[in-house]
């Protein structure tokens, strides 16, 4: 199936569905493409009567590390072009195969999966902050799910954890060995199939009740305001952005 981008890769097996993140060039950041040919993938899952669950997954090291700074601009998303609404409303079974690297948004489709598998090698981080972007999604997907204290000494610090953290503190349901990683999360795919799917995206509707949705809006305004320009900028220039303080510079 033609995602729209090179850097996505969809493949049938039988009734589940694979979508990898195929680009390594940029440590598996989303473009704009990329985001929506996400989208396209849960909703194709859900109107082809043959696919019943996806999985989701990277490449090498590394998941998803969020969005491709460099890529903004051109046609703005919407949410009808994103993933996340469809898995926030249980649309869609979908498991998250968590190989390597994951931030950002690469959280947010965790979160939001039905279940996330994760590789003992996964290595997880909320770095937006250091960017100079607010990131609505995690203050409003985070605190109801790791507690407001976890959510903000993750989100404040930006400092890495692993998958043992992740699943201690209920962020992911399951770690396994980095080469068990594939059979694991198709066995998971196929335990989601024996549940009734009325019932099941019912529950899933309800679990995520606690969840507040987070917009395409929302997320444009954090990316669209000063600091996020110069900490992209900066981040691209390789550079410490303006707001850190000379002390904290020269410790570095």
């Amino acid at each position: 199936m033609d995602l729209g981008t090179p850097h996505l890769r969809f493949e049938r097996r039988g009734a589940i569905a694979w979508c990898t993140v195929t680009n390594p060039a940029q440590r598996n950041a989303l473009s704009m493409p990329m985001y929506r040919g996400l989208g396209r993938a849960v909703r194709h899952v859900g109107e082809d009567p043959e696919l019943q669950v996806l999985v989701v997954t990277g490449v090498d090291d590394v998941f998803v590390v969020g969005g491709d700074v460099g890529s903004h601009g051109g046609e703005p998303l919407t949410d009808d072009d994103l993933p996340f609404g469809p898995m926030y409303r249980g649309e869609v079974p979908v498991v998250a195969a968590i190989n390597g690297h994951c931030q950002a948004s690469g959280l947010w489709l965790a979160v939001l999966a039905d279940v996330a598998v994760v590789s003992d090698r996964a290595r997880f981080r909320l770095p937006e902050l250091r960017l100079g972007v607010a990131a609505p999604w995690s203050w409003a997907l985070l605190p109801a799910v790791v507690g407001l204290a976890r959510a903000k000494e993750l989100a404040l610090t930006s400092r890495p954890f692993g998958a043992a953290e992740a699943q201690a503190m209920g962020l992911v349901a399951r770690v396994v060995p980095h080469e068990h990683l594939h059979a694991e999360a198709s066995a998971v795919a196929s335990e989601l199939l024996q549940a009734a799917p009325r019932a099941r995206a019912a529950w899933k509707r309800a679990a995520h009740a606690s969840l507040r949705p987070v917009g395409e809006l929302a997320v444009e305004e954090s990316i669209g305001t000063t600091e996020a320009e110069e900490g992209f900028a900066a981040f691209l220039e390789r550079r410490p952005p303006a707001w850190r303080p000379e002390q904290v510079l020269q410790e570095d």
